[in-house]
């Protein structure tokens, strides 16, 4: 089996490096970018192929490592070039497989395949690939090779339904990104209070640190304590009216999902004041 990567950037680099590291088979890379693809050849000591029409003859395997909007443009060029028995996966943690139709005529096998990793860097995030877990979607044929070649490697791999891609997707980006940004809400409040923003951070984080590592460790319930959790209406009640109504909307919101969180902790308390609260 031999793997052709579209695209050398950050995941298409760390991919590949990963890869060959542990003695997989990829035969190089095609780009846009003369520059990117000789140094993803190079630092991967593979082929910098001149043409996609040539990377898709040589490879049983194409992997499209670009960005999100250029997974289908690709696609496009892969499919007008005489292609069969051939697997195409893409590495978007957004888009499913249907990205690429029209491909069960030609023969084509197709899957998506996403690790769930921040790749900060091409030439360096590859060390920390062998944590990491890959979900996967698709084809069974394609799925039947790439699972295995990850799951060698050392990699849990979860199979999930098309269907729920941009689900699974969306539950990633709630544990990261909104994370930061209830992080940001957090910190401007504290400016509101007179703090400055190094010392915001100061006092939050043993807040963060601490609620994360508990909660990473152990479950939501052992990790969740506050007003919610020991069912303090009168602070919640204080909480709520000195908010702004965009403040009000988050602490509310979250606030419902603690108090179930909350009733699975302490099943015998009554918390039906509290929610009746964070409800109106």
């Amino acid at each position: 089996m031999k793997i052709g990567i579209v695209g050398a950037g950050r995941v298409g680099c760390s991919l590949g490096k990963y890869l060959t590291e542990q003695g997989q088979a990829v035969a190089g890379y095609f780009s846009k970018s003369k520059k990117s693809v000789e140094e993803a050849a190079t630092f991967t000591k593979t082929k910098a192929f001149p043409t996609l029409e040539e990377l898709v003859e040589t490879c049983d395997v194409i992997w499209i490592t670009t960005p999100d909007d250029a997974i289908a443009k690709v696609w496009e060029s892969i499919q007008r070039l005489l292609i069969q028995n051939k697997i195409i996966c893409h590495f978007s943690g957004s888009l499913s497989s249907v990205v690429f139709s029209g491909r069960v005529e030609k023969g084509i096998a197709a899957c998506s395949i996403h690790p769930v990793y921040a790749f900060s860097d091409k030439f360096t995030s590859y060390h920390q690939l062998n944590t990491v877990m890959f979900t996967m979607e698709g084809d069974a044929d394609a799925l039947a090779l790439m699972k295995p070649l990850f799951e060698k490697l050392g990699n849990r791999v979860q199979v999930i339904a098309s269907e729920k891609k941009i689900r699974y997707h969306a539950a990633a980006v709630m544990a990261s990104n909104l994370m930061v940004a209830l992080y940001q809400m957090s910190v401007d409040m504290l400016a509101d209070c007179g703090f400055e923003t190094g010392m915001a951070k100061e006092l939050l984080e043993p807040l963060v640190r601490g609620n994360i590592d508990k909660l990473l460790a152990s479950s939501p319930e052992e990790a969740l304590t506050g007003p919610v959790e020991r069912g303090d209406v009168e602070t919640v009640q204080k909480h709520l009216k000195e908010l702004t109504p965009k403040e009000r909307e988050v602490y509310t919101l979250l606030g419902r999902t603690l108090v179930q969180i909350a009733a699975r902790k302490n099943p015998e308390q009554d918390y039906r004041t509290v929610q009746k609260i964070l409800e109106d």
